[in-house]
């Protein structure tokens, strides 16, 4: 034994070959914390005063090889300031050169998941072989910072400058295929062959086989790349680049510079340059949030796998609505491995939610994400039905059938007398109460809501709505279906509108607002897409459907009537209603706040029209300028005051969940971290004189709630401030 820590063993072969091995106790995977970090100082150290080596391998005793670096440990450093970040990069760096420098020939055996700080780890080596399902990336462009204890420096040296901008600008993760393609790795294996491939690799370097000093030099040395195609890699990338992050996530084109900046550097000099722009990337507020948000998605990732323990598996699901909705809740159930029947009372119904599960599956044919044996198999696991034959065998129904309460309540008492006493029902409502829903059953413990967003297969995420009665065995089965869709379910308490919604229907209330006063919606839109929105209130609201928007806002309206009368109609004609009664209902009829045809590739694109321009000013009771602040605050106050009060109503658990349902339901910018922590970065006391400013004039839904108040005199945040790592 050369060397026994915590998380890393070093031990000598009959052969002289040294194996360090990373397997950190305690944890499921391996993460290079600052601790651990500190133990791969030790172990090199030890590598370097043992006489008589003729190589490593570095290896891993666990599933994953290294899943990158101790992320719970990012905020409290990136506070100490840029000083403090550069120079525990620099030691980094020295730690890695080490392993780099050793006088004799090393490899990576990479047995599953390398990934950020794992992937730089074996970039340090002079050969690396992989298991035929493992895969390696850097997606630290992901977190809005970038790869900084070598990655910009060794991955072009290795692959090429355009292969290494796009893996980290992409933040990608890679196939073994695709990994040995671009030369990342020199060999691929059965995972069982791992060993054997690695050392194998050692002695041809040992018998002047393999050239190992030459594979290391040229790791030192300056790219090998002239003025011209200098220009052409990088300037090339960075406009693609910057088109496609956008304007708020600077992390992906600051990579592609400093790959630039270090191309004509040896070693140290490249790393240095890659030091200072992590520190300066660690420093920003969009680092913070992204990183804020990774934390955030643990969490939520942890409260569905203690649901998922403890729920029986769904092995056979079933849908209760054909069409646009159910086809998709079918081929999502169906691509991801959970047979589903499909049953709706009309033939052509059924028809059309085959076709719609068709067209999906089609596409990824076309991607080349299947083959069409794959897809014919897949598609089997969708059994259409106009009976309820086989509901017997059923563990899950989703309910997707018209958003009535009536007949939700009918279908559902029907299906319940035709399953098992152990079948859970789910309804996919998106604002009829799921205590409603319920008193028409007689198993109500096994009912609870199931909201999908649509479009189904793109949204990720899925609300699980507990209502008074449902029982922790049908959350948890309900979870568990969910994330075996590859969706995120979050759980929260029966409410109109529940969670999402009910924080969408106030941003919608203080959009009709703006226009009451004579905003521009086309310029509100412009606003708020700047703002990050992945598209402007108008335009979602053509989206969403003006119909579906008018029957939400009147469930809100009757289930807040203080705060949101006015969304059901009480008091002035609002924009939104006006469209609805000029049968403008968005996207469904080609005509909303906006006109749409057909663009090249048959999506709808919005075109500006003067009719809904003329319309909304026909119902505005005055006419007002307002500045990009003005609109913003008016914009998210609402939206924000809402999120608080879910959160003190015990709607939803954590601000944690409350953040990540706003950003994979509604597309709450990811860059602002959600909007608990949006107005942690105003500061509570700054949003809550906002908020009553706003309420002087604009009444209840701009009003703080006493509990916010309390936050903000005792200088409290929603998220606590990161301990000092």
């Amino acid at each position: 034994m050369i060397y026994q820590g915590n998380a890393i063993t070093v031990t000598r072969g009959g052969d002289d070959i040294a194996t360090l091995t990373f397997d950190l106790q305690g944890e499921s995977v391996n993460k290079l914390s600052s601790a651990v970090i500190a133990e791969l100082e030790q172990a090199v150290k030890a590598i370097q005063a043992e006489s008589g080596l003729a190589g490593l391998v570095l290896a891993s005793a666990k599933e994953a090889f290294i899943v990158g670096a101790d992320i719970t440990e990012f905020q409290a450093m990136f506070g100490k300031g840029g000083e403090f970040l550069e120079s525990m990069l620099h030691r980094v760096h020295g730690i890695f050169n080490a392993i780099e420098d050793l006088p004799f020939p090393t490899v990576t055996a990479i047995n599953g998941l390398a990934l950020g700080g794992g992937c730089e780890v074996l970039l340090t080596t002079d050969f690396r072989v992989m298991g035929d399902k493992a895969q390696i990336g850097l997606p630290e462009t992901k977190l809005g910072i970038l790869p900084g204890w070598g990655g910009c420096v060794r991955l072009p040296r290795l692959i090429g400058a355009d292969n290494a901008i796009e893996w980290i600008a992409g933040g990608t993760q890679n196939r073994a295929d695709a990994a040995l393609k671009v030369g990342a790795v020199d060999a691929v294996v059965p995972g069982e062959q791992l060993e054997a491939a690695a050392l194998d690799i050692l002695a041809r370097a040992n018998a002047g086989e393999l050239d190992y000093r030459a594979r290391r030099e040229e790791k030192m040395q300056p790219l090998r790349l002239g003025p011209i195609e200098q220009m052409m890699a990088f300037e090339t990338a960075k406009g693609y680049v910057a088109g496609k992050a956008g304007p708020h996530y600077p992390a992906p084109v600051e990579a592609i510079k400093v790959i630039q900046k270090g191309a004509g550097e040896e070693r140290a000099r490249a790393q240095a340059i890659e030091a200072k722009a992590f520190a300066k990337l660690a420093m920003t507020e969009v680092a913070f949030n992204l990183v804020g948000l990774f934390m955030s998605d643990q969490v939520v990732k942890k409260k569905g796998s203690q649901f998922e323990k403890q729920a029986r598996p769904v092995k056979q699901a079933a849908v209760l609505g054909a069409g646009i909705m159910g086809g998709g809740i079918a081929y999502q159930s169906a691509s991801k491995g959970t047979p589903i029947l499909m049953k709706d009372i009309k033939e052509e119904a059924i028809q059309l939610g085959l076709k719609e599960a068709r067209k999906l599956f089609t596409k990824q044919v076309e991607r080349k994400k299947l083959t069409p044996e794959q897809m014919a198999e897949k598609l089997a696991n969708i059994r259409p039905t106009l009976t309820y034959g086989d509901f017997g065998s059923v563990d899950l129904v989703v309910e997707a059938v018209v958003e009535n309460p009536k007949v939700k309540g009918a279908v559902l008492s029907e299906v319940e007398g035709l399953v098992g006493d152990e079948t859970i029902l789910a309804s996919n409502t998106s604002t009829i109460s799921i205590t409603r829903l319920a008193s028409s059953l007689k198993r109500p413990e096994n009912f609870c809501g199931m909201h999908f967003f649509n479009p189904v297969h793109r949204m990720p995420l899925v609300e699980v709505i507990r209502g008074e009665k449902t029982s922790d065995a049908a959350v948890a089965a309900t979870v568990a279906y969910a994330r075996a869709m590859g969706k995120t379910p979050i759980v929260v308490n029966d409410c109109p509108g529940f969670l999402v919604n009910r924080v969408l229907f106030p941003y919608f209330g203080g959009f009709s607002q703006l226009m009451a006063q004579g905003a521009d919606f086309q310029r509100v839109d412009k606003v708020m897409e700047k703002f990050g929105w992945p598209m402007g209130p108008a335009y979602l609201l053509d989206v969403v459907g003006m119909d579906t928007a008018v029957h939400a806002g009147e469930v809100m309206a009757e289930g807040f009537p203080e705060r949101m009368g006015s969304l059901g109609g009480n008091g002035e004609k609002s924009a939104i209603q006006a469209m609805f009664e000029n049968d403008r209902l968005g996207q469904k009829n080609d005509r909303g706040f906006y006109a749409y045809e057909e663009d090249r590739k048959g999506k709808p694109k919005k075109v500006s029209d003067e009719a809904a321009i003329a319309l909304v000013k026909s119902v505005a009771k005055e006419s007002r300028e307002f500045s990009d602040e003005e609109i913003i605050s008016r914009m998210m106050v609402p939206l924000c005051l809402e999120t608080v009060r879910c959160l003190e109503d015990g709607i939803v658990g954590t601000p944690a969940e409350a953040d990540m349902a706003l950003i994979y339901g509604i597309g709450f910018p990811p860059f602002r971290g959600g909007a608990l922590r949006y107005v942690d970065a105003m500061g509570v006391e700054a949003f809550v004189k906002l908020a009553d400013d706003l309420a002087e004039e604009l009444g209840p839904l701009y009003a703080p709630t006493e509990k916010l108040r309390e936050m903000a005199a005792a200088g409290d945040t929603f998220y606590a401030a990161p301990a000092q790592a």
